[in-house]
Order: C-alpha cells, then structure tokens, then sequence
C-alpha cells in the first residue's frame, strides 16, 4: 500500500468456520497490507494460502501483545499499513488487541474496521431469544469459585447472556449453569457454527445437561445462549416502591433509584417512572 505519514491499522473479521463468508473487502485489504498481524500464523497462513494470497505475517497472540505491540506501532508510524487477524471472527471479541488498539488509537493512526463473521451475532441470529439488549460474556473464568461468583451474578439478568465455551469445560460450566440458573431455565446451545456439522440445541438447562456427549457430541466449539430473567422482567409496581422506600431513607434519589434497579432488575427508567412522586425524589429523568 502506498506510504502516509502513518500507515492504517485494519481490524480484519476472518471466518469462523466457512471460509466462502470471507468478504471481498477483507480479502482486498489481507492482500494489501504490508503486514498481517496474526493470534496464530499457521491457521493465518492457511487462509491466505486457500485465496490465493501470500503476504507478510507477524505472530500477535495472548501471550506477546505486550511485547509486539511497540513493534506493530512503529512499523505504524513509518507509514506501513497492517491488518489484525484473530484465528477467527471479529478481533478483540474475546481476543486479543485492545492494547494494540489502544495505543494506535493514543498515537493518532488510522483504524479501519473492516466488518464481517462473528460468532456472537450468529448465534443471536437463529435463536429467537431476545437480541435488543443482551450481555456477552465472552469465556467465563475458569476458577470453580470465580465463575460460580460470576454466573450467580449473571443468573439475576433480565437480557439475554451469550457465552463461549470450550469442549474441554463445557460439561463443568453446564452443570454450574444448571445450579445457579435453576433447572428449568430456557437455553440454547450452539456448536460448530457455519461449519458442515452446525446444530442448535434448545432445551432447559437441566435437559441439555443430559444430553451432553450422548445428543450432543463434545466436539467443536460452542455458544452457550441463555434467556434472561423473566420474573425480574415481571416485578411490579409495588415492589419498585417497596424497594424504593427502603433506601430513600439512606442514600441521594439518584442513587436510590439506581440501586433500586439494579436489585428488582427493571429499568432506571422504569423505576423513576413509578416512584417520582414518592416525596423525598426529587430527582428528574434527564439525570437519571
């Protein structure tokens, strides 16, 4: 590419399975670039090498972006344009970049998102459970006591929750979901998606549980998508103003009316809404 001043840093979504949802866009800049900036260099190179394109790769994973990362920046600022790759899917979503990202960004480079297969959005897509506000959680910690603490956290959320799971603890992390979600509650899993042996499974989390290595095979690489909590969508009026009243007493309106929300659930706006004539809130929506 021809040299600016600086070069640009192209956040570059690979395929997650089905190398044809690679975009014409994506494969014009990968062939572009003076660099391409891979979490593995040999899945990369088997990429470019299956589109007919032979570039220049740099290794750019977990474990050295701290230590690459001035290198890639100064091959910025010299005028070279680089493409950041993940194994696949968008960069940064549970992978690595945002140090990179960050320090183009504080240098005033270029970025350029070029925009493609996710497998967040994918499984979103073909679920049907609720899309307008959910809660992606990436890969949970692996911590028997850090991700209880996590999913006890997450299991009082009224959106939905998106999680990545590997195969090797998918059968610890469900059996965690089962207890702290309850047995009943309504999820999907998704396993090798856009790839030959896609399947979706739908069931509550005590059934799916059973179905483990027997109906569903502990093979590829899975989406955990679990409904949100429903009775916290339901709580009524009364209970916001019970709530409410309880730490009125205690705290600013503003931060009553936060925390209320956070406990029961509904929205700050929602709660607002049902307790501004409560005396003692004098807070107005435009603050919230």
């Amino acid at each position: 590419m021809s040299k600016d001043s600086t070069g640009i840093l192209y956040v570059v979504a690979t395929p997650i399975g089905n190398l044809d949802d690679l975009s014409a866009r994506a494969k014009k800049i990968l062939n572009k670039v003076d660099l391409v900036a891979a979490e593995d260099t040999r899945r990369t190179l088997g990429l470019l090498s299956s589109i007919d394109i032979k570039n220049r790769l740099i290794s750019y994973h977990k474990h050295n972006e701290s230590k690459q990362t001035p290198v890639l920046l100064e091959k910025l600022k010299r005028g070279e344009s680089i493409a950041l790759v993940s194994d696949a899917g968008s960069p940064l979503l549970s992978d690595p970049g945002s140090i990179l990202i960050k320090a183009a960004r504080s240098s005033k480079v270029s970025i350029v998102s070029v925009p493609g297969p996710s497998a967040i959005t994918s499984a979103l897509s073909i679920v049907g459970l609720p899309a307008d506000q959910f809660v992606f959680e990436g890969f949970l910690p692996r911590g028997v006591a850090a991700k209880a603490d996590r999913l006890a956290q997450l299991a009082a959320d009224p959106r939905t929750i998106v999680i990545f799971e590997s195969v090797h603890r998918l059968v610890i992390t469900m059996k965690a979901i089962k207890r702290y979600f309850g047995p009943s509650r309504h999820m999907f899993i998704a396993r090798e998606l856009t790839k030959v042996h896609e399947s979706i499974y739908e069931g509550t989390t005590e059934s799916l549980y059973g179905q483990l290595d027997n109906n569903i095979p502990l093979k590829g690489e899975f989406v955990l998508l679990i409904s949100g909590n429903e009775e916290l969508n339901t709580i009524g009026d009364d209970e916001l103003i019970r709530v409410f009243g309880l730490l009125i007493g205690q705290m600013s309106p503003k931060a009553a009316v936060t925390l209320t929300a956070k406990i029961t659930g509904a929205s700050r706006n929602r709660v607002y809404a049902v307790t501004r004539s409560i005396p003692g809130n004098s807070i107005s929506s435009g603050n919230l």
